[in-house]
């Protein structure tokens, strides 16, 4: 076991070694010494077929039949028939191979490195005394009070409870711009406060925090097999044994001892073995360094074949938060108007009230200062209210109308408009005429419509809404976004009963939802896709996870990952065309062990190569969407 951990710890020195003595074998030739040559490559030939046999014994042990075990024959044919150069280039272009393909194989590995780097190994908590104290990061408790100074990771995931900043959140959510956060906003662990100062009050500590589960789902995921995968290992439970059958009657029939070495070496299933895992390797990896987790090989398969995206609305589609979306104004002007309602509102605190008095805030309608009198609250109306001397009526068309207020031609047309968007709407008026009216409704993602477009060109064929909001609301919703159907007023239960109807009608579904109230349909999908920021339900029952909860990292996700598989077949393609080149080949006499076996390590780093353009997948797109869009 010691020398077996001994020849892992210098394999590199060893293939350096076996190199330098096939130059001097060939030098010694060069000087017209046969004798050296022999002896220096046949040397070479031993000191790189150590660790290959120990490779080869310790498969046997297991049962398996591996492809060392077909090499180390051949070096042991290759012996007795006297070729020590076949059998020292042999075995070093296998080591120098190896050595290749796990270099390349890192690379496509560097975005879990580059997490795991990520994560904070020290907090500055604040003890009771009020004083800050260094402690390691798994000391940290749940409640703890952790301190965060410009330039610092977040430790822990908690909520702030004094100071702000610009957070830099791309480990957790890809988000490449900083990110404004101040009192009671979430943190998590592994983002890091680009300028400000915090205080935050921890949630989640250690293997809990959103990081650490992010960082173990991709880790697990990329080990997990595709389709592709675990046919070729069944694959190359029986070839590898097939080769070594095949050799045995080449050397029957042929008496060819080389020739049937030659088989050996010829037929070792490198690339193909090697060809989808690296894909599925590095298309996992490009979604994690882009906020996207897509749980193996499995979901990586299965969201390729996608055809029909079926969408929740609230939170979804829309913000899911209720907002001002439309402002019309009559009598006065907006500003006059809405600092005049605001104010009214702030005397309510129904979410209309607040929608509102929150849109003057951004806005920056000033309405504290007015002052007011003669309030009054009628049930299923509204409020009336006397503020700065006007009279103030806000509430339904039953409110203005009790009040005589009366509405123009042009005025019930706007409300008629108003009322197909499915808002809830606000009449507000002053001095007996109407000033405003207001549509106060979930708002859509800006976002949405474009992106529901491109999953289309990279091969949706029918997009599906499925809401238990009103149908007037969802009918408008689906017709800004360019939905093609619509069921709305729907319970948990029914929409599963949706998504089921669409795989009976052969369509392979993905269900894209917020995890939360949507379980069951994103359970009951061919793919469940949460929208959402990193919640626990988002990341445990849904097959792909959008951190940033964006429509952008949708269409990313579907591309990449019809682009992994689509890379996984190509590499399944070279792998087989070189071994029927080497085949035809060897029959036509133009390839040799040494040269097949050139040929076959070269191939392997082909397809790795391949699937490491799949870690450069869509990053321009990325840059540039990040370059267009506003700071926040």
């Amino acid at each position: 076991m010691k020398f077996q951990r001994w020849l892992q710890t210098h394999n590199n020195q060893i293939t350096l070694l076996t190199g330098i003595l096939i130059v001097a074998g060939y030098g010694a030739k060069f000087l017209g010494s046969l004798f050296f040559y022999n002896l220096i490559l046949a040397i070479a030939s031993l000191i790189a077929a150590v660790p290959i046999v120990m490779h080869a014994y310790q498969a046997l042990r297991a049962k398996v039949v591996s492809i060392e075990l077909l090499v180390s024959i051949a070096v042991i044919g290759a012996f007795i028939i006297g070729e020590y150069n076949e059998s020292a280039i042999v075995t070093f272009l296998f080591l120098f191979g190896s050595y290749l393909e796990a270099r390349t194989l890192s690379k496509t590995r560097q975005s879990i490195k580059s997490l795991t780097e990520m994560a904070p190994t020290s907090a500055t908590v604040i003890r009771e005394n009020g004083e800050p104290e260094e402690i390691d990061v798994d000391d940290v408790e749940e409640n703890d009070t952790v301190l965060v100074k410009t330039g610092a990771s977040v430790p822990v995931d908690g909520d702030i409870i004094a100071g702000e900043g610009y957070m830099d959140e791309a480990a957790v959510t890809g988000e490449s711009r900083q990110v404004r956060k101040q009192l009671h906003d979430q943190v998590y662990s592994g983002t890091m406060l680009a300028d400000g100062y915090l205080k935050i009050r921890a949630t989640k500590v250690g293997d809990d925090t959103t990081f650490a589960k992010i960082i173990e789902l991709v880790e697990d995921a990329q080990d997990t097999k595709s389709q592709a995968e675990k046919f070729i290992d069944r694959f190359a439970q029986y070839y590898t044994p097939a080769v070594l059958l095949i050799a045995l009657v080449v050397f029957l029939f042929s008496g060819n001892f080389k020739l049937a070495i030659t088989v050996l070496v010829l037929g070792c299933p490198g690339a193909l073995v090697i060809g989808a895992p690296v894909s599925n390797v590095a298309g996992i990896g490009n979604g994690a360094k882009s906020g996207i987790l897509i749980k193996g090989g499995d979901a990586m398969d299965s969201f390729s074949k996608v055809d029909t995206f079926v969408f929740d609305k609230t939170g979804t589609l829309t913000k899911g938060n209720t907002s001002v979306a439309q402002v019309n104004h009559y009598a006065l002007t907006e500003k006059t108007g809405f600092a005049l309602t605001a104010k009214i509102e702030s005397l309510s605190d129904h979410p209309l009230g607040r929608a509102i008095t929150q849109y003057a805030q951004e806005k920056n309608y000033a309405y504290q200062d007015l002052t007011i009198s003669d309030s009054q609250t009628i049930k299923g109306q509204g409020l009336t209210a006397t503020i700065a001397g006007h009279q103030v009526l806000a509430g339904n068309a039953k409110l203005l109308a009790n009040a005589d207020v009366q509405l123009s031609a042009d005025q019930q047309q706007d409300l008629t408009k108003l009322q197909k968007t499915g808002s809830s709407i606000v009449l507000v008026a002053v001095d007996g005429q109407l000033a405003l009216m207001l549509g106060i409704a979930d708002i859509i993602r800006p976002e949405v419509a474009g992106a529901l477009q491109q999953l289309r060109e990279k091969g949706a064929k029918h997009l599906v809404m499925l809401t238990g909001d009103n149908q007037a609301t969802a009918d408008y919703v689906a017709n800004q976004v360019g939905i093609d159907e619509v069921h709305a007023e729907l319970l948990p239960e029914q929409k599963v009963t949706y998504v089921k109807q669409f795989q009976e009608n052969g369509r392979t579904v993905a269900f894209i939802g917020d995890g939360i109230n949507d379980s069951p349909s994103l359970a009951t999908a061919d793919i469940g896709i949460a929208m959402g920021s990193g919640t626990d339900v988002a990341i445990d029952t849904s097959d792909v996870v959008l951190m940033q909860s964006s429509f952008q990292a949708l269409v990313h996700a579907y591309g990449l990952a019809k682009a992994t598989v689509r890379n996984t077949k190509e590499n399944i393609v070279i792998a087989i065309g070189v071994v029927a080149f080497l085949l035809i080949g060897l029959i036509a006499g133009f390839i040799y062990m040494a040269s097949g076996m050139f040929v076959h390590e070269a191939s392997i780093l082909v397809v790795i190569f391949n699937a490491m353009r799949l870690i450069r997948y869509g990053h321009k797109n990325r840059r540039n969407d990040a370059a267009l869009a506003p700071a926040k």
